[in-house]
Protein backbone atom coordinates (compact mmCIF):
# COMPACT_ATOMS: atom_id res chain seq x y z
CA UNK A 1 0.00 0.00 0.00
CA UNK A 2 1.63 3.48 -1.05
CA UNK A 3 2.28 5.71 1.58
CA UNK A 4 -0.67 8.87 2.02
CA UNK A 5 0.95 12.43 0.61
CA UNK A 6 2.23 14.78 3.54
CA UNK A 7 0.47 18.17 3.56
CA UNK A 8 2.75 20.74 2.65
CA UNK A 9 2.10 23.24 5.09
CA UNK A 10 4.24 23.16 8.10
CA UNK A 11 3.92 20.52 10.85
CA UNK A 12 3.20 20.42 14.15
CA UNK A 13 5.99 20.67 16.73
CA UNK A 14 6.11 17.49 18.61
CA UNK A 15 7.00 16.35 22.18
CA UNK A 16 8.87 13.31 23.08
CA UNK A 17 6.97 11.37 25.98
CA UNK A 18 9.19 9.07 28.16
CA UNK A 19 8.84 6.04 31.03
CA UNK A 20 11.83 4.05 32.58
CA UNK A 21 9.61 0.91 30.49
CA UNK A 22 10.93 2.79 27.48
CA UNK A 23 14.41 3.41 27.10
CA UNK A 24 15.33 6.25 24.43
CA UNK A 25 18.64 4.96 22.11
CA UNK A 26 22.26 6.00 24.22
CA UNK A 27 23.09 9.69 23.25
CA UNK A 28 26.16 8.22 21.10
CA UNK A 29 23.79 6.00 18.76
CA UNK A 30 23.44 7.48 15.47
CA UNK A 31 20.01 8.16 14.76
CA UNK A 32 18.78 9.06 11.09
CA UNK A 33 17.46 12.40 10.54
CA UNK A 34 13.72 12.15 11.43
CA UNK A 35 10.42 13.82 9.71
CA UNK A 36 8.56 16.22 11.38
CA UNK A 37 5.17 13.59 10.77
CA UNK A 38 6.34 9.78 9.82
CA UNK A 39 4.85 7.41 7.13
CA UNK A 40 2.71 4.49 8.00
CA UNK A 41 4.52 1.39 8.26
CA UNK A 42 3.92 -0.90 5.03
CA UNK A 43 3.06 -3.80 7.23
CA UNK A 44 -0.16 -1.67 8.68
CA UNK A 45 1.69 -0.27 11.80
CA UNK A 46 3.56 -3.11 12.98
CA UNK A 47 0.19 -5.19 12.94
CA UNK A 48 2.20 -7.79 11.80
CA UNK A 49 5.86 -8.66 12.43
CA UNK A 50 6.79 -11.67 10.35
CA UNK A 51 3.89 -12.72 8.42
CA UNK A 52 3.79 -16.58 8.26
CA UNK A 53 3.01 -18.79 5.59
CA UNK A 54 -0.66 -19.84 4.75
CA UNK A 55 -1.68 -23.01 6.16
CA UNK A 56 -5.19 -23.70 4.73
CA UNK A 57 -7.45 -23.61 7.15
CA UNK A 58 -7.95 -23.14 11.15
CA UNK A 59 -7.51 -26.87 12.66
CA UNK A 60 -4.10 -26.87 10.49
CA UNK A 61 -3.20 -23.83 11.47
CA UNK A 62 -3.40 -24.55 15.81
CA UNK A 63 -1.75 -27.93 14.67
CA UNK A 64 0.83 -25.99 13.35
CA UNK A 65 1.19 -23.89 16.33
CA UNK A 66 1.30 -26.44 18.91
CA UNK A 67 3.87 -28.00 16.60
CA UNK A 68 6.07 -25.08 16.69
CA UNK A 69 5.41 -24.51 20.49
CA UNK A 70 7.02 -28.07 20.60
CA UNK A 71 10.34 -27.60 18.78
CA UNK A 72 10.98 -24.15 20.36
CA UNK A 73 10.18 -26.29 23.69
CA UNK A 74 12.78 -28.99 22.68
CA UNK A 75 15.30 -26.07 21.39
CA UNK A 76 15.30 -24.44 24.27
CA UNK A 77 15.69 -27.42 26.89
CA UNK A 78 18.81 -28.54 24.95
CA UNK A 79 20.29 -24.55 25.17
CA UNK A 80 19.42 -24.62 29.28
CA UNK A 81 20.96 -27.94 29.42
CA UNK A 82 24.32 -26.65 27.42
CA UNK A 83 24.35 -23.16 29.65
CA UNK A 84 23.34 -24.98 33.05
CA UNK A 85 20.74 -23.24 33.94
CA UNK A 86 17.73 -23.88 35.63
CA UNK A 87 14.49 -23.09 33.90
CA UNK A 88 10.60 -24.48 33.43
CA UNK A 89 9.14 -24.01 29.61
CA UNK A 90 5.57 -23.20 29.65
CA UNK A 91 3.90 -23.59 26.56
CA UNK A 92 0.67 -22.16 25.16
CA UNK A 93 -1.21 -20.54 21.48
CA UNK A 94 -1.99 -17.02 21.44
CA UNK A 95 -4.11 -15.71 18.81
CA UNK A 96 -2.15 -16.77 15.53
CA UNK A 97 1.01 -17.07 17.44
CA UNK A 98 2.91 -20.35 19.20
CA UNK A 99 3.59 -18.79 22.95
CA UNK A 100 6.62 -19.82 24.67
CA UNK A 101 7.96 -18.74 28.30
CA UNK A 102 10.62 -19.92 30.28
CA UNK A 103 10.10 -19.50 34.35
CA UNK A 104 11.72 -20.30 37.27
CA UNK A 105 15.16 -19.50 38.53
CA UNK A 106 17.78 -16.87 38.41
CA UNK A 107 17.15 -15.90 34.35
CA UNK A 108 17.86 -12.44 34.62
CA UNK A 109 21.02 -12.95 31.88
CA UNK A 110 18.67 -14.72 29.27
CA UNK A 111 16.80 -11.32 29.68
CA UNK A 112 19.82 -8.78 29.21
CA UNK A 113 19.80 -5.02 29.65
CA UNK A 114 16.44 -4.17 28.20
CA UNK A 115 15.73 -7.85 27.19
CA UNK A 116 17.75 -7.87 24.16
CA UNK A 117 19.30 -11.00 25.24
CA UNK A 118 15.76 -12.04 25.31
CA UNK A 119 15.22 -10.50 21.44
CA UNK A 120 18.21 -12.58 20.41
CA UNK A 121 17.03 -15.60 21.53
CA UNK A 122 13.31 -15.70 20.18
CA UNK A 123 14.72 -14.60 16.99
CA UNK A 124 17.59 -18.19 17.21
CA UNK A 125 14.43 -20.05 18.65
CA UNK A 126 11.71 -19.04 15.65
CA UNK A 127 14.96 -19.94 13.03
CA UNK A 128 14.73 -23.51 14.65
CA UNK A 129 11.34 -23.76 14.58
CA UNK A 130 11.56 -22.93 10.85
CA UNK A 131 14.01 -24.82 9.99
CA UNK A 132 11.93 -27.99 11.28
CA UNK A 133 8.77 -26.95 10.04
CA UNK A 134 9.10 -25.31 6.95
CA UNK A 135 7.06 -22.33 8.11
CA UNK A 136 7.98 -19.10 8.96
CA UNK A 137 7.47 -18.73 12.73
CA UNK A 138 5.73 -15.61 14.48
CA UNK A 139 6.56 -17.08 17.86
CA UNK A 140 6.61 -15.47 20.98
CA UNK A 141 9.31 -16.12 23.88
CA UNK A 142 8.94 -14.80 27.25
CA UNK A 143 11.60 -15.17 29.78
CA UNK A 144 10.94 -14.57 33.38
CA UNK A 145 7.88 -12.43 32.90
CA UNK A 146 9.78 -9.77 31.20
CA UNK A 147 7.34 -9.14 27.75
CA UNK A 148 3.94 -9.10 30.26
CA UNK A 149 5.54 -6.73 32.12
CA UNK A 150 6.90 -4.63 29.56
CA UNK A 151 3.43 -4.92 28.21
CA UNK A 152 2.14 -3.32 30.90
CA UNK A 153 4.48 -0.88 30.88
CA UNK A 154 3.52 0.10 27.61
CA UNK A 155 0.04 -0.19 28.09
CA UNK A 156 -0.44 2.70 30.54
CA UNK A 157 2.39 5.13 28.73
CA UNK A 158 0.45 4.86 25.53
CA UNK A 159 -3.01 5.71 26.84
CA UNK A 160 -1.47 8.23 28.95
CA UNK A 161 0.18 9.46 25.90
CA UNK A 162 -3.18 9.08 24.11
CA UNK A 163 -4.97 11.35 26.44
CA UNK A 164 -2.16 13.95 25.82
CA UNK A 165 -2.57 14.22 22.18
CA UNK A 166 -6.39 14.29 22.41
CA UNK A 167 -6.88 17.33 24.69
CA UNK A 168 -3.71 19.31 23.22
CA UNK A 169 -3.60 18.61 19.53
CA UNK A 170 -0.11 18.14 19.38
CA UNK A 171 1.74 15.08 18.57
CA UNK A 172 4.33 13.29 20.69
CA UNK A 173 6.99 10.63 19.81
CA UNK A 174 7.65 7.56 21.72
CA UNK A 175 11.44 6.54 22.41
CA UNK A 176 12.83 3.72 19.91
CA UNK A 177 10.89 0.22 20.29
CA UNK A 178 11.21 -2.88 18.79
CA UNK A 179 8.47 -4.54 16.30
CA UNK A 180 6.94 -6.08 19.61
CA UNK A 181 6.26 -2.83 21.83
CA UNK A 182 5.37 -0.72 18.89
CA UNK A 183 2.34 -3.38 18.24
CA UNK A 184 1.33 -3.08 21.66
CA UNK A 185 1.60 0.64 21.54
CA UNK A 186 -0.25 0.64 18.05
CA UNK A 187 -3.23 -1.54 19.65
CA UNK A 188 -3.72 0.63 22.47
CA UNK A 189 -3.69 3.63 20.42
CA UNK A 190 -6.14 2.35 17.78
CA UNK A 191 -8.81 2.24 21.03
CA UNK A 192 -8.46 5.52 21.99
CA UNK A 193 -11.38 8.00 19.78
CA UNK A 194 -9.43 11.26 18.89
CA UNK A 195 -5.97 9.94 17.83
CA UNK A 196 -3.28 7.35 15.56
CA UNK A 197 -0.60 6.30 15.53
CA UNK A 198 2.26 5.61 12.87
CA UNK A 199 6.06 4.38 13.16
CA UNK A 200 9.24 6.15 11.65
CA UNK A 201 12.74 5.68 11.19
CA UNK A 202 14.63 2.54 10.50
CA UNK A 203 15.26 -0.10 13.45
CA UNK A 204 16.50 -0.45 15.75
CA UNK A 205 15.52 3.35 16.57
CA UNK A 206 11.66 2.77 14.54
CA UNK A 207 9.67 4.42 16.95
CA UNK A 208 6.29 5.20 17.18
CA UNK A 209 4.27 8.92 16.92
CA UNK A 210 0.76 9.42 18.38
CA UNK A 211 -1.33 11.59 16.39
CA UNK A 212 -4.22 14.14 16.55
CA UNK A 213 -6.78 12.89 14.19
CA UNK A 214 -7.74 15.78 11.68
Amino acid sequence: MSAPQHPTEPAAPTSEATSGAVLSPPADAAVPAQPDLPDPDEDGADAVVEPADPVGDDEGTDDLLVREGDVAGDYLERLLDILDVDGDIDLDVEGDRASVAIVGGDLKDLVGPDGAVLEALQELTRLAVAQSTGVRSRLMLDISGFRARRRADLTSLAAETARRVASSGQPERLSAMNPFERKVVHDVIAGVAGVHSESEGEEPNRRVVVLPDR
